[in-house]
């Protein structure tokens, strides 16, 4: 069967090549409606899949889907447009020019945090350049990936878009074939195992991973805001986000005043007790109980090692719940700062002097995002030009990801490639080189077999002048 709808898939691609950008535009727009017209059941199966609070839903995963819509029908024409290139000296009879093209058949893997918003928005990017796609929703969300094929369903034909559900063992079945592209949102470690499949067929790859996201505040720091805004990016979707703050370095001098600042910001946002914050509303459940497990044995080995818990450390397995939980005086060999967190808790580290932070960030693999908190400019520049990063805030965290007209993605182990608005567009073409002489191009002559001492003479110029 799925072999059958590759190969289908495979000759519509030769066809929708040809299809016009009106056609591409429309297929936005029958998307762009068809999520308009189920906004309440994407809420509901959401709720459902892991108590999603309505506003987070709205907010991060149906806004930003129809915002890139509507950016990328607006510039979609420019976009696609051939680029002119300047001509050459050596060739200047000729013209040249950029075309880009569809890649063809795309795989788009996505992952359980944000099982619309990550599904859907490489969709754009790929129904944008002209692709047809396979997607794979996640597992962990059943509610939500069978709205997601039901959408797609009303939407497409299966030749052009279709979703397989299923586990991890589909996901292998699909990396068996030939992909002409593959785009996948994930671990760092299941995101080898998709650059090895990729590499059999020399499949491109975009790799959209994680990491250990740190954030910086020192002492020229606005602390009550610096910690407002942290408590948002962390505990949003039970900070069950690839580009959620992952650790805390905090200068020693307003280490305490950030930490009471940030515990107040923590009440404010989710109730004072911890029974408060399980029924709130505004507090989404872990994904699973293999999960909420996971960060239970994390917090256990934590203090195992003699971390101290600075507030929180509640855990409710049958309610996959964990509260919002700070560490203080973590042991940098134990689990929780080795492993990519993901979820509700937040280590906090003090520093005496940044050349302090940078080397504690330089010295772990390069992360998905890097926050800091200052208006010292000198300090600013210091971390941008001593530290690598997929992206960076200053005095926010998070809200890079929403910005059209940055690429999103990581470095190295956080990521390989990126997207959103044109380079969401660039990852799914193909940018094909094409030359057009005249007939007026008969200085190649000069230098074809055979070569006379003349035509000789006339390659050394070349070479000395570089023409």
């Amino acid at each position: 069967m799925l072999e059958q709808i590759f190969l289908h898939q495979k000759q519509h691609s030769l066809r929708l090549r040809k299809e016009s950008l009106a056609a591409r535009v429309e297929f936005l727009t029958t998307l762009e409606r068809s999520i308009e017209n189920n906004t309440e059941n994407i809420v509901a199966a959401l709720k459902q899949d892991f108590k999603k609070p309505e506003a987070e839903t709205l907010l991060t995963e149906i806004y930003p889907v129809l915002k890139e819509i509507q950016y990328v029908k607006k510039k979609l024409k420019r976009w696609a447009r051939p680029e002119k290139v300047a001509r050459s000296l050596m060739l200047a009879t000729a013209k040249s020019y950029i075309y880009k093209e569809p890649r063809g058949v795309c795989l788009i893997i996505g992952p359980w945090n944000y099982p619309f918003q990550l599904m859907i928005t490489p969709l754009i990017s790929a129904l944008a350049a002209g692709n047809c796609a396979i997607l794979k929703p996640s597992e962990f969300t059943n509610h939500t990936s069978r709205l997601i094929a039901k959408i797609i369903h009303d939407c497409f034909s299966e030749n052009h878009v279709t979703v397989i559900q299923g586990g991890a063992e589909t996901t292998q079945e699909l990396l068996k074939f030939p992909f002409d592209h593959i785009f996948f949102t994930g671990s760092t470690r299941v995101g080898k195992i998709v650059m090895e499949a990729a590499s059999r067929h020399l499949s491109s790859v975009t790799l959209e991973l994680g990491g250990k996201s740190p954030t910086i505040v020192d002492s020229s720091a606005n602390i009550e805001i610096a910690a407002e805004k942290i408590a948002w990016a962390k505990f949003v979707n039970a900070s069950q986000t690839c580009i959620a703050p992952d650790y805390i370095l905090v200068e020693q001098q307003v280490y305490e005043r950030f930490k009471m600042a940030l515990i107040k910001k923590i009440k404010d946002f989710y109730g004072h007790s911890s029974l408060e914050q399980k029924n709130s509303p505004d507090y989404a459940q872990i994904i699973s109980t293999q999960h909420t497990l996971r960060l239970k044995s994390l917090i256990e080995d934590a203090v195992k090692r003699n971390a101290e818990i600075g507030y929180g450390g509640d855990v409710d397995q049958e309610q996959r719940f964990v509260s919002p939980t700070l560490l203080e005086k973590v042991d940098l060999n134990s689990d929780v700062m080795k492993e990519e967190i993901f979820g509700p808790l937040l280590p906090l580290i003090s520093f005496q002097n940044l050349n302090e932070a940078i080397h504690f960030i330089n010295e772990r693999p390069k992360p998905l995002a890097l926050y800091m908190y200052s208006h010292s400019r000198l300090n600013i520049d210091e971390v941008l030009q001593s530290t690598s990063a997929g992206g960076v805030c200053i005095n926010d965290s998070v809200i890079h990801f929403s910005h059209h007209g940055l690429p999103f993605g990581g470095v190295q182990e956080s990521g390989l490639g990126s997207y959103h608005g044109v380079y969401g567009f660039k990852a799914f073409s193909h940018e094909k080189p094409v030359l057009i002489q005249s007939a007026w191009g008969k200085f190649m002559r000069l230098v074809y077999p055979p070569y006379t001492s003349f035509k000789i003479d006339i390659i050394r110029k070349l070479v000395r002048w570089k023409i």
